[in-house]
């Protein structure tokens, strides 16, 4: 038999997320008599675990996908699909162009080098891009005072033939925090509003739920959100539960009770012995530990649900075990199913609140040993 650990990851759940932010954007489109936008659904990373086939499933209602890798790209496309895909950081050597033109691929453009290697590439066809702008973040595009003359050198580039639609983009910093995106916003129309027409994209997942105002289009320009972790059942925010938006956990990591340890008063559990009983109690081991994902960090206290009861993680997560309080759960025993997070058991968020991280991180680091099935 398999260890009894697995990852559920919902197709409807996906479909149903992406279906939330596009009524909130349909929302803010119809108090400011606007166009609603466009939706790139961001899958990088395996779809923040998820499974690059999963998010082309449960993302096909979506406008367009966007990721980093190559490889990923040209699994969507191996997938079914046929709508634009955008490469979040572009292309990395002049070789990366042929499998953009190949599989016909939106390219972020980011810096100068990208250009040239435009520049002198032999394409079949034109390439649509995006480019970018670095409006304070101070991670990837082009500078404010550089950005014009990017603009006119990717223009030059359409009139050679190279370059298809020229779009504008950049990405805000504290869309999830008090500074918010007024002051990055600004510089970015400032900079780019003499610029002409093109697609614009600035939003990610905080500030499409937070700002859905800003994307809303008025005129030609037509506007593309790039939603991420919100589409997969988690919230951007600290201080906003996924749930208050409507949105439902993709992914559940499940397991089972494989032991248990009846402990008089003052009985020590797991290494470094971190945790003490006050009084007797009982424990479940559960199979999960951080070489499957689950946050070793994640200290005494960190919610865990077991046979449909919340109760709590005691002691240190081992590589392959980790330790629960079932004073709560007295029926509970071998083989007794637990959910680490997800639809039936504490949000990912709750867990990464525990652990002092972000749901991102957990969501990314299922380990690829942990079995994973794909419900509709």
């Amino acid at each position: 038999m398999p260890r009894p650990i697995h990852a559920s990851i919902s197709l409807a759940a996906l479909g149903h997320n992406l279906d939330v932010v596009r009524r909130h954007l349909d929302q803010a489109a119809q108090a400011a008599s606007g166009r609603t936008p466009s939706i790139w659904a961001v899958i990088k990373a395996n779809a923040y675990g998820h499974g690059i086939e999963a998010a082309v499933a449960g993302f096909s209602a979506a406008q367009g996908l966007a990721m980093l890798d190559l490889a990923e790209a040209v699994r969507c496309r191996e997938a079914g699909w046929g709508g634009p895909i955008l490469l979040l950081e572009g292309f990395f050597q002049p070789a990366d162009l042929d499998l953009v033109d190949r599989y016909h691929l939106c390219a972020t453009v980011h810096t100068r080098e990208q250009l040239d290697m435009l520049a002198h590439a032999r394409l079949s066809r034109r390439v649509d891009i995006m480019l970018k702008l670095n409006s304070g973040m101070n991670r990837l595009g082009f500078s404010a005072d550089a950005y014009g003359s990017a603009h006119a050198r990717a223009l030059q580039l359409r009139e050679q033939g190279v370059v298809g639609a020229i779009g504008k983009m950049t990405h805000f910093a504290c869309a999830d925090g008090t500074q918010g995106v007024a002051g990055q916003m600004q510089i970015f129309q400032n900079v780019t509003q003499a610029l002409g027409d093109g697609p614009i994209s600035v939003c990610n997942s905080a500030a499409t739920l937070r700002y859905p105002q800003i994307a809303v289009a008025h005129g030609a320009q037509a506007h593309w959100v790039r939603p991420g972790i919100c589409l997969y059942g988690a919230s951007p925010f600290s201080d906003a539960e996924a749930a208050t938006f409507g949105l439902r956990s993709a992914m559940s990591l499940r397991s089972q009770i494989i032991g248990v340890q009846d402990l008089p008063a003052g009985a020590d559990v797991g290494y470094g012995a971190t945790f003490r009983a006050e009084r007797p109690m009982r424990v479940g081991v559960v199979a999960c530990g951080y070489a499957d994902g689950y946050p070793r960090h994640a200290g005494t206290g960190t919610p865990v649900t077991v046979g449909g009861v919340r109760t709590r993680l005691v002691g240190r997560v081992s590589m392959d075990m980790l330790m629960v309080d079932l004073d709560p759960v007295p029926a509970a025993g071998i083989g007794t199913p637990v959910s680490l997070w997800g639809q039936d058991g504490p949000s990912v968020d709750e867990v990464a609140t525990a652990a002092g991280t972000i749901g991102y991180e957990l969501l990314c680091a299922l380990a690829p040993r942990v079995p994973v099935k794909r419900d509709p």
